[in-house]
């Protein structure tokens, strides 16, 4: 399952991808089907495959996300206001068997989200 993990090719850089930030830790891209102006996933290179198998290890990589969404956020110049997400299974949106952040700004958002 993990070998036909798209996030992985595009870590690996054997499928492109529009990279907005990358570190030792994580990379961060242009979603090819953006829900907003700004849509970019922050994914780790570690794989987790969802929210449910992080463990207290990964606390501190959890973290890294997070930050690196609200400084992608001031970067893209996203000051009126942006939604960082984490959706967990099939059920609640995930459609990558690895964790990632989306980040998406650049218009109203409503709640609930969907």
């Amino acid at each position: 399952m993990l070998a036909d993990n798209i996030f992985l090719k595009i870590i690996d850089k054997s499928i492109p991808a529009k990279i907005a930030y990358e570190d030792d830790l994580c990379l961060a891209f242009h979603d090819i089907r953006p829900q907003a102006p700004t849509h970019v996933l922050i994914i780790p290179k570690k794989v987790i495959c969802t929210l449910d198998d992080a463990t207290e290890d990964d606390e501190q990589l959890l973290g890294h996300l997070m930050l690196v969404g609200a400084k992608l956020a001031k970067e893209l110049g996203l000051s009126a206001g942006y939604r960082l997400v984490v959706n967990c299974k099939e059920q609640a949106g995930q459609t990558v068997p690895h964790i990632h952040v989306h980040l998406l700004g650049g218009r109203d958002m409503t709640w609930p989200p969907g």
